[in-house]
């Protein structure tokens, strides 16, 4: 870990107490980077994780709770960083919200929350951390999604959003190049929702997936490692962790 061109770098990842958000955590954090992990309801999972990663290697994690729908948590994110390590090399914008949207229901408390989260947030975070992350030579690395290219039927909502996302990733690299690299990622079945999805809705998923299987949170996990260590000459790209998905939707 000390001979790793990570060592002693800094991410801030949002979302990072539980699911994706936890696995890009550790992975980054078994490369010696130090981390800021952001949860908003998530506290008790987020002192575990950070209790965890201290007994690897103590006082190397702080916790920053918020609801990234307000704004002036969106700088207390970035600038607590940089106060507690004195540097940021990485933003991942990983948090994100999820629920179906149908057309003649959808109503404006939904749209400002799914935009707000999956997009809003991301942009006026990324905004926040630029003048540290163009210090580094740093990264952000965006958690988009297929149905950001591919829209899911009844998540107009949550597919607009993504879709946005993924032009501020493209936008973002112009606009913070040459210092700053800005990548996304779009899951596939890496984890399944939390409810609304039956056995056999899963099955055909998969089924209709060309590797006939569904991925893991550490699938998404090697694809940032990857972005922040080993791709320093790629920047504006979006990347699909989805066993083929993409290509049959």
């Amino acid at each position: 870990m000390a001979d790793s061109p990570l060592a002693s770098k800094v991410a801030l990842i949002t979302g990072g107490a539980h699911r994706i958000g936890a696995s890009i955590a550790r992975i980054l954090h078994s490369e010696g980077m130090n981390l800021a992990i952001h949860y908003r309801n998530s506290q008790e999972g987020a002192r575990k994780l950070q209790a965890e990663l201290h007994k690897q290697r103590p006082d190397s994690v702080i916790l920053l709770g918020g609801d990234l729908l307000n704004n002036g948590v969106l700088a207390n994110l970035a600038s607590e960083t940089g106060q507690a390590f004195g540097r940021l090399d990485v933003l991942v914008n990983n948090a994100s919200t999820f629920y179906p949207t149908p057309i003649g229901k959808a109503d404006e408390r939904e749209w400002d929350d799914l935009i707000g989260t999956n997009l809003k947030a991301p942009f006026f975070l990324s905004q926040a951390a630029a003048p540290l992350l163009r210090s580094s030579g740093g990264c952000i690395i965006n958690i988009a999604d297929i149905y950001g290219d591919r829209p899911l039927k009844n998540h107009t909502i949550y597919s607009i959003a993504k879709a946005g996302l993924i032009m501020l990733t493209k936008s973002l690299a112009r606009e913070l190049g040459p210092e700053v690299r800005v990548n996304a990622i779009a899951p596939g079945v890496i984890l399944w929702p939390e409810k609304d999805m039956d056995d056999m809705a899963k099955r055909r998923i998969i089924s209709n997936t060309p590797l006939k299987r569904s991925g893991g949170p550490e699938d998404v996990a090697r694809t940032v490692l990857f972005y922040v260590r080993d791709a320093a000459f790629i920047t504006g790209q979006v990347t699909a962790v989805d066993g083929g998905r993409w290509v049959v939707l």
